[in-house]
């Protein structure tokens, strides 16, 4: 009988432990890109210009780079701290359209292939969309950017209005 007391109580005295053991265990770590120091605002971010660090799986946010491929060539949107982990909106593709930048405009369609001149409304990297305007009809034209100072026509957005009254 003090044999059989001894040993429940010896496993409800082991049982925390070995909960606080199993716990751990189950604890996992990941392997995030860091900046290996720190990186200016505007930056084009190299692979020299990162590191690995292991933070706790359970305290990671959602997008937070692994893989330096996912970071290397982008430009820093704000000034970047050594082993600080990337938040969303940390990086974007580099800027090769800027406002008011003439570009060429290409229109493609099965057989033709047209090019127009356009004032870009908005910049963008390569993959961005951006608003152009055709200076002919004034139009806004949405492209995406193909290489700096092209944009491949997407669509078009609105047609300009005339204010102007009839008689």
């Amino acid at each position: 009988m003090i044999r059989k007391f001894l040993l429940i109580i010896g496993v409800f005295a082991l049982m925390p432990g070995l909960l606080l053991a199993a716990g751990s265990a189950f604890a996992a770590t990941v392997r995030i890109v860091v900046p290996a120091h720190d990186i200016a605002r505007g930056d084009t971010i190299s692979e020299n210009d990162l590191t690995y660090a292991t933070v706790d799986g359970a305290s990671l946010m959602s997008g937070v780079p692994t893989r330096m491929d996912e970071v290397k060539g982008m430009q820093a949107r704000r000034m970047l701290s050594a082993g600080q982990p990337f938040r969303g909106d940390d990086v974007r593709r580099p800027i090769v359209i800027t406002k008011g930048q003439t570009v060429t405009m290409v229109f493609d369609a099965p057989g033709v292939q047209l090019t127009a001149m356009g004032r870009a409304m908005s910049e963008g990297g390569v993959g961005d969309t951006v608003t152009v305007q055709n200076p002919a009809s004034y139009r806004m034209i949405s492209g995406v950017v193909t290489a700096p100072g092209t944009v491949r026509a997407t669509g078009i957005i609105a047609a300009p209005t005339n204010s102007i009254a009839r008689r």
